[in-house]
């Protein structure tokens, strides 16, 4: 019997366009073979005049409640560590071998509160550039089986 990696996405806020849906909804779908995948919406808060501060600070206690405590967290960050796919695709079997759960944590539209940064194992970066949260899933998940493909020595376009 073969032990899947268990990954775990906490993400704020529903996938509301259809594209977006059918996109996850594939990839979620080619990951089945390579790990158990969950993905945990998190209700976003309304923003106030205040910066964005409180809706980050309560959408944090969200997402802490649902990450799980002994779980390996990657705050998705654009202050993260960068990687390339073939990087991305090491540290992914650095994690399988380490046989603990994953948990990618992608934050709303005011980002990652400083709790949430602050408990995380690890922080990664796609890019300096700043993306929509809910197109991020996608991007996740796309980037997530690029690096099983890699790992694996199959084929897939890089």
């Amino acid at each position: 019997m073969v032990l899947l990696l268990h990954l775990k996405v906490v993400a704020v806020g529903k996938i509301k366009e259809r594209y977006l849906q059918e996109g996850i909804a594939e990839y979620r779908k080619r990951l089945r073979p390579y790990a158990r995948l969950t993905i945990e919406e998190v209700p976003d808060e309304p923003l106030r005049d205040d910066g964005g501060r409180r809706a980050r600070q309560i959408e944090g206690e969200r997402i802490l409640a649902r990450a799980g405590a002994s779980a390996y967290l990657v705050a998705l960050d654009r202050g993260g560590k960068a990687y390339s796919s073939e990087e991305l695709a090491a540290w992914l079997g650095e994690r399988e071998m380490a046989g603990k759960e994953v948990v990618f944590i992608i934050g709303g539209a005011t980002g990652l509160s400083p709790q949430v940064l602050e408990k995380a194992d690890a922080r990664l970066s796609f890019s300096r550039l700043t993306f929509p949260h809910q197109l991020f899933r996608l991007l996740l998940l796309e980037q997530i089986y690029r690096a099983f493909r890699i790992l694996r020595g199959e084929p897939y376009h890089w």
